[in-house]
């Protein structure tokens, strides 16, 4: 019976088995998933387009065989020569599609138990077919007009209805999807399944963004793919898929691989994004956003609802101080106290004229008495007190036809006081957007805001039909 093994002991004992039966190897294949950390060091996959094989090619290892760092001599690992170089050495010109020779020791990671060529040789052998079949494609479609900005379709802004081309079994999906349900305010994602790899899956990609064309429904459509080699992501860098993309009459966004995958597709899509989570977060912006906004917004409408309201507040003061000033109210009131005084005058030089016509009265009685005896000073004073008694009840009529005249006026200015049908159970209406006091149906149209006052206050009512007079 074998000892059983912990995964620990098991990945040690490949790594001694590994590394001892491959302790120096050469490599040829093409460059995939090429990477460059700020340690300077240089992560890339080699491939035939069967396997994949992990790379590294440590920062020492590239000063060892950099011409720069020999001032401008690079050393031969393969005679040991030293040789003069002219320009910048391959580890700066490396890149995706490169076919590349590597000489180096086979590794195993232990923390992932991988294996991995830790390279101490890389030497260009030429751009791959793949990386040439790129280039010519990028250069056809760009000279058509593919790729031009001024025929690029804004994505709009938390769209509600979005289709997402894709594998509907894919990490790329759920990572979408999760990101989608906690962002915007909701949206209705409709997928449309389709093979994001290998032979058949450009028409498929093709097929499905013109069906979303074809359903007319989506707002944004969506195609993403996660991560992976050159060749696992050919299928975005198709002519059909950029034909498709192109005559999409839908914003398309393109979430192809992470941040340093770029294809065909990213290039004519209406938005490139850098992996499939980031097109949701493109997409739909964040609820905290949008609840600071409307938090925003709130406030903004507060302070504008309170500065209407002392604006109003304002109005209705002003215009309060000029009712008081030329209302009929008032005015009746200072007709009124201009009557009393024109009475008090009246009723004055009235007496005054009485007291004057009954002192001259009184001197005629005496001459009289001295020149014709007291038999006709008294009739004269008989005379004058009639007199005098029809000058009273002249005075009296006088007067009563002053107070007929002011109570017509006092009743007249009351006919005229607007508030006084309040009294009686009537009402003012007042259309809100003119201004004016309502008299006919034919002045106001569905929509039209009435301010109603009554006796105790006021109400506000809107119009809902149109007056048969309109009709």
């Amino acid at each position: 019976m074998s000892a059983i093994l912990s995964v620990s002991e098991l990945t040690r004992a490949v790594k001694d088995l590994l590394e001892a039966e491959f302790p120096f190897v050469w490599v040829r294949g093409q460059v995939t998933n090429l990477a460059r950390p700020a340690s300077g060091h240089i992560y890339f996959s080699l491939t035939d387009g069967d396997a994949v094989l992990g790379t590294v090619w440590f920062r020492g290892a590239q000063r060892a065989t950099e011409p720069e760092s020999r001032g401008g001599e690079a050393v031969n690992p393969l005679t040991g020569e030293v040789e003069e170089s002219v320009g910048p050495g391959l580890s700066q010109r490396l890149e995706d599609g490169m076919e590349v020779l590597c000489a180096g020791r086979l590794n195993v990671f232990e923390p992932r138990g991988q294996y991995q060529l830790v390279a101490e040789l890389v030497q260009e052998q030429g751009v791959g077919d793949l990386r040439m079949a790129f280039e010519a494609l990028k250069k056809k479609l760009a000279d058509k007009g593919y790729f031009d900005e001024d025929r690029k379709m804004a994505v709009p802004s938390d769209p509600a209805r979005v289709a997402v081309v894709t594998s509907p079994h894919g990490a790329a999906i759920r990572d979408f999807l999760r990101l989608a349900e906690t962002r915007g305010t909701g949206a209705e994602i409709r997928i449309y399944p389709t093979l994001v790899q290998g032979d058949k899956a450009p028409e498929q990609i093709a097929g499905a963004l013109d069906m979303v064309g074809e359903d007319q429904w989506a707002e944004a459509v969506v195609l993403i793919r996660g991560g992976g080699s050159l060749e696992d992501l050919w299928a975005f860098n198709t002519e059909p898929v950029a034909d498709a993309i192109f005559r999409s009459q839908v914003p398309v966004v393109c979430g192809v691989g992470h941040e340093p995958d770029v294809s065909i597709a990213d290039f004519v899509a209406d938005r490139r994004v850098a992996t499939p989570s980031h097109a949701a977060q493109e997409l739909w912006p964040r609820r905290e956003t949008l609840m600071q906004s409307v938090d925003r917004l709130e406030i903004a409408l507060s302070r504008a609802y309170h500065a209407m309201l002392r604006d109003h507040e304002a109005g209705f003061a002003q215009l309060r101080r000029a009712l008081v000033l030329l209302s009929p109210a008032r005015r009746l009131a200072r007709q009124q106290e201009a009557l009393e005084s024109f009475c008090m005058r009246l009723h004055g030089a009235a007496e005054r004229l009485v007291r004057e016509k009954n002192g001259r009265a009184a001197a005629l009685v005496q001459r009289l008495a001295r020149a014709h005896g007291a038999d006709v000073v008294e009739r004269r004073g008989q005379q004058v007190d009639g007199l005098v008694h029809g000058l009273q009840n002249a005075m009296d009529r006088l007067l009563e036809r002053a107070s007929a005249g002011f109570e017509t006026t006092a009743a007249s200015l009351a006919a005229l006081n607007p508030e006084r049908p309040l009294e009686q159970g009537y009402g003012l209406v007042r259309v809100r957007n003119s201004g004016k006091f309502l008299r006919s149906p034919g002045e106001v149209s569905p929509g039209d805001v009435l301010d109603i006052r009554v006796r105790e206050g006021s109400v506000t009512a809107r119009v809902t039909e149109e007056s048969e007079e309109n009709r």
